[in-house]
């Protein structure tokens, strides 16, 4: 039975299940006789709650998903967006009010934290076995841990809600206290979770997910021991392995394919309550036609043509001539007039990002591509950087680089070309955007190498050492007046 206090919550999760933006897999059945009375009576029920909590986490309702990682991608130096909804985060006017981005960046985590928080406070007394209370309260945990992850990695300090019970009014936490606690929460997932591959449906957690998220946190609050080892510790599964053609690596065709360690998975539905809308901010004005690859416009396509995703010449420029990874870049195309148009160099009309390629599942404005969080590439590199940061330049970095390497038909790289623990980080960080230009990891990783500021700065734009945090938005401030704005804003 629902703890009293927790009722009127139940509402609001129950909603989010009719948009949920988790794969079709983990849509939970509606049944009419679920109320908050019975909610926690069957695994159906608990499920439910669970399911809502993984469809926020997601972060894939309506354009949320491309545009989210066009915020992220646009603060870097890899890509860049025309439209005036990014304008505040490519521009650094960081102000906590300026976009209702923040509504999704800080409200969705906190949603699906609500969702955990009462999973977690209600799954010990509900009328299920045994095997799916420890299976349900390790996934609870892991969303709560990995939804803490996101709003640390946007924001730094933030409240850290542990329970439904708690004041509304709470100051935030101190960062120490909020790594460990995602660490915590993290390793007492693993304890309940699946192997990768055993877990009962496609988007639910597993161990080689939370040892993923554990890797992440790891390397970005530079443990680089730890970040090692838990790389290492996903190696040894024996499970992953880098999908052998990079073009199609992320094709709705090839997904759940050995490479993906997590992913936030969508499907292409007209309502687009968890679809990838990326292509539409990516098709160049009036595309018909792909001469290279003989991509056509596909039919109910759209093209939302004041929102365009491009990259920056002067980063597809230090792509080595035989790197296939740039095939995923559209430099040309035939338009409705039949005219051959050149995106290279071009004053106005960027090259076009098509990492998401739309093959074949389509829904108007929606596609079915998940959207990559962790892959084994990640793992890869990820290793290779913490080694280099604790011993420099060494054997075992460079093959695992050239790992990522070979797979792109880049030119393998060798030991003596980096003469110092720095030379390599720089090619690490380069080998990072070559891997995973819009994926949402070029911003960590310039705020890891202390680079986000410089390059933002060389692009003309006021960045501040503050800005490598968002700013606490606004209306969080507002409705919670024992929060301190971030510093320096």
């Amino acid at each position: 039975m629902l703890k009293s206090t927790k009722l009127y919550l139940i509402g609001c999760i129950v909603g989010t299940l009719l948009m949920s933006a988790c794969s079709d897999t983990l849509n939970p059945e509606i049944y009419s006789q679920t109320s908050p009375d019975n909610l926690f009576n069957t695994v159906q029920g608990v499920e439910s709650v669970l399911f809502g909590a993984y469809a926020l986490a997601a972060e894939v309702s309506g354009n949320d998903a491309a545009e989210l990682l066009g915020v992220e991608e646009s603060m870097g130096d890899i890509g860049y967006v025309e439209s005036t909804w990014v304008v505040n985060f490519q521009e650094y006017i960081l102000d906590g009010a300026g976009s209702p981005r923040y509504s999704t960046l800080w409200n969705l985590p906190y949603q699906a934290i609500r969702n955990a928080n009462i999973i977690l406070e209600n799954v010990n007394d509900a009328d299920i076995g045994q095997d799916s209370k420890i299976l349900i309260e390790a996934e609870a945990k892991f969303i709560r841990a990995i939804s803490y992850y996101k709003l640390y990695m946007r924001f730094g300090e933030v409240p850290l809600r542990h329970s439904t019970t708690q004041e509304l009014e709470i100051p935030k936490a101190s960062e120490e206290d909020i790594i460990k606690f995602i660490e915590t929460e993290l390793l007492a997932s693993l304890q309940g979770l699946p192997n990768p591959g055993e877990e009962s449906s496609y988007g639910r957690a597993h161990k080689g997910a939370a040892l993923g998220f554990l890797m992440k946190l790891k390397l970005n609050t530079k443990e680089w021991q730890e970040a090692a080892d838990y790389a290492q510790k996903i190696m040894d599964l024996g499970v992953y392995n880098l999908f052998p053609d990079y073009f199609s690596l992320f094709f709705v065709a090839n997904e759940r394919n050995e490479e993906l360690i997590w992913v936030r998975p969508v499907r292409a539905d007209l309502g687009r309550s968890a679809a990838n809308s990326y292509m539409n901010f990516a098709y160049p004005p009036g595309f018909s036609h792909h001469p290279r690859t003989g991509l056509d416009w596909p039919e109910g396509a759209r093209n939302f043509d004041d929102s365009n995703f491009m990259v920056r010449d002067s980063w597809y420029d230090t792509f080595d001539e035989n790197d296939n990874r740039k095939d995923l870049i559209v430099t040309e195309y035939i338009n409705l007039n039949g005219e051959l148009i050149n995106l290279a160099n071009h004053p106005n009309n960027g090259r076009r990002p098509f990492k998401y390629w739309p093959d074949n599942d389509i829904a108007g404005p929606a596609y079915g591509n998940d959207i990559p969080v962790i892959r084994y590439a990640d793992v890869l590199l990820s290793r290779a950087e913490a080694l280099n940061e604790i011993q420099g330049p060494n054997l075992e970095s460079i093959n695992l680089i050239n790992q990522v390497r070979k797979r792109a038909n880049a030119p393998e790289i060798s030991l003596s070309d980096f003469g110092s623990t720095a030379a390599l980080r720089d090619h690490i960080l380069n080998e990072r955007g070559w891997e995973f230009w819009y994926e949402g990891q070029r911003r960590h990783d310039l705020i890891r190498h202390g680079k986000l500021i410089e390059k933002a700065r060389e692009r003309g734009w006021p960045a501040q050492p503050h800005h490598i945090r968002y700013p606490l938005p606004q209306f969080a401030l507002d409705a919670n007046p024992a929060l301190d704005p971030t510093e320096g804003y």
